[in-house]
């Protein structure tokens, strides 16, 4: 098989939650032990930080991984889900995997795969854990698929484990309040591994104490230690950050190439993170946080996160889709002068589509679409219910069509969003 074919027989023959949703969902870690102990238990062969969360565990993990790469470590990066190509999810250094490895991985467990089943995810995170045993990282950011305790990735014994918020999405796997979701995520916490929260409320707060305790380690709330007051943004597209801690500033000018304002909460979860892992004897200097931060795009390839995809009209897509990072989106949008608004917006079908829809403008063209996979919301069935909400707009079936006609109507003093969607942002991408 060639790459494509070898892609194509994992999309057909497992699993897929992206694309399928709740049928490709494992309630357990069997199949990941299995693997695991087929493949020799590559997970203990490197060092690892375990990154979970509702928002920002992606924008947290690209930071760290920059972060060490600009200090010399072999830097291993999982990640999920792709925008565009299967291999995003598995990079060393910004260097995705290989076709040449998934290939001869594919075709030498092929065997084994079809008589055990595994879901996509499940085979994903073999292969990744495989593949940086084999290529001897020095340590590889393992960002959480989805809750954590129950997640492929829960096998680690990581250096760190990070926490970044919790808030409502995958109710139906994770549990409908805030409280039990955060019990789920509260599942990567190991005993005697320090722990991470980037946000976190009154109601998850004492779920993080009480379990940290419970395992003997300690606890620390980034944004309890570390405060921005404003962010501004640069010539060069960056944002700019003077970062304090107990009143003193202790990282002036600091520059980020993603321009989300949400990303100030990921900026001191990541820098929390650093702190630690230099406790820990991490060579991470002060001149490879600078320059780690400020190329986190070139270093680790990451997209989608208040991407600017075009000028004259400003084009900008986000791959936020719950309704925490739907909220912060809307917040940035509205801050951002412009003649119009054109949204291209498209959904999934086991979201809490009332909610997300309630916050989106009304003052705006709406665009409502579909990606192309079955997971997918119907785009006339998302019109008809965004009108509920008095969002008005025409539906279109194709992304790339959507976007089109969003062009064709928009003036150059307008403003086109896409989002709603991970996947409707990877088709314009």
């Amino acid at each position: 098989m060639n790459y494509q074919q070898t892609l194509q027989y994992l999309f057909n023959s497992l699993p897929m939650f992206q694309r399928q949703g709740k049928a490709a969902y494992k309630a357990n870690l069997d199949n990941t032990l299995a693997l695991d102990a087929y493949f020799n238990h590559p997970h203990k062969q490197f060092k690892s930080i375990h990154v979970a969360g509702t928002n920002g565990k992606g924008s947290v993990s690209h930071m760290l991984a920059s972060v060490l790469q600009e200090a010399g470590h072999k830097t291993g990066l999982y990640t999920s889900p792709h925008l565009n190509d299967f291999r995003e999810r598995i990079r060393i250094n910004g260097t995705e995997i290989s076709e040449n490895y998934v290939i001869d991985f594919v075709e030498q467990n092929k065997t084994f795969f079809e008589k055990m089943k595994p879901s996509f995810f499940e085979m994903s995170v073999a292969l990744a854990f495989k593949y940086f045993a084999d290529e001897k990282v020095d340590i590889a950011i393992i960002e959480v698929g989805m809750g954590g305790r129950l997640d492929s990735t829960n096998i680690i014994s990581p250096e760190l484990s990070i926490i970044t918020n919790i808030s409502k999405d995958h109710t139906q796997f994770l549990g409908n309040t805030i409280e039990k979701i955060a019990i789920e995520k509260a599942g990567i916490i190991k005993k005697d591994v320090p722990l991470v929260i980037g946000q976190s409320t009154k109601e998850t707060k004492p779920i993080f104490i009480n379990k940290a305790k419970e395992l003997s380690t300690e606890v620390y709330f980034a944004e309890d230690n570390y405060h921005i007051d404003f962010a501004l943004n640069t010539i060069d597209e960056k944002q700019n950050f003077q970062v304090y801690s107990d009143e003193k500033l202790v990282y002036p000018n600091l520059k980020i190439d993603l321009l989300g304002v949400y990303q100030k909460f990921n900026l001191l979860t990541a820098l929390q993170s650093i702190k630690l892992l230099q406790k820990k004897a991490f060579q991470i200097k002060e001149e490879h946080i600078y320059k780690g931060l400020s190329n986190i795009q070139k270093n680790t390839g990451l997209k989608g996160r208040w991407q600017i995809i075009g000028h004259n009209p400003r084009i900008i897509c986000d791959t936020a889709h719950n309704e925490a990072g739907i909220q912060e989106v809307v917040n940035q949008i509205q801050s951002i002068p412009y003649k119009k608004l054109h949204m291209v917006i498209g959904m999934v079908n086991d979201k809490n589509i009332d909610k997300v829809l309630s916050l989106l403008p009304k003052e705006a063209s709406y665009y409502f679409t579909r990606a192309n996979i079955p997971r997918s919301l119907n785009e006339n069935e998302l019109m008809q219910k965004a009108n509920e909400y008095n969002l008005k707009g025409v539906a279109i079936s194709k992304v790339e069509d959507a976007f089109n006609l969003a062009k064709k109507e928009a003036g150059e003093n307008d403003f086109i969003f896409i989002g709603g969607s991970t996947f409707v942002v990877a088709e314009v991408i």
